[in-house]
């Protein structure tokens, strides 16, 4: 038996050191905000943070994660007012949404690491999550906002 830290609650887990994050996520905790998209951490869908870092959860296992800080979008701020999350609505990027949490993770990671990027920081750090409505201009456009604020 191990320990998570999961959105600053502490969670005990007996269960396969091998099962993706993303499921010990979202079917035993509940949190389903994370999305299962490619399954290969090609898409971004399911982006959280490990210790402050953006990981795919669909790759990371829960034994990775074991005694570390897991941060979901519904951690990220309970109430939806995190700067990155406010400029995502001011600036309507969300079309049908599915991707927008990972989206809003790795934007959030990269503003930690960058707080005033490029937009070639913003291109290359955000190349990893697919949008499928194509809602790039709107999301670097909301990266930037969220950096001003």
């Amino acid at each position: 038996m191990f320990t998570l830290r999961v959105n600053g609650e502490t969670h005990s887990f007996d269960g396969d050191p091998s099962m993706p994050l993303l499921w010990y996520l979202r079917d035993e905790l509940g949190l389903t905000g994370t999305k299962f998209g490619c399954g290969i951490a090609a898409c971004g869908a399911c982006t959280i943070h490990l210790e402050g870092d953006a990981v795919r959860a669909c790759q990371t296992t829960v034994g990775d994660a074991a005694g570390k800080s897991v941060t979901t979008i519904e951690g990220l701020d309970p109430e939806g007012k995190h700067p990155v999350q406010r400029a995502w609505r001011a600036v309507n990027v969300p079309q049908c949404g599915y991707c927008q949490a990972g989206q809003i993770m790795q934007a959030v990671a990269l503003l930690k690491q960058s707080p005033k990027p490029s937009d070639a920081d913003i291109d290359e750090a955000m190349s990893g999550n697919i949008c499928r409505c194509g809602t790039y201009q709107r999301i670097r456009v909301a990266i930037k906002q969220a950096a001003g604020a």
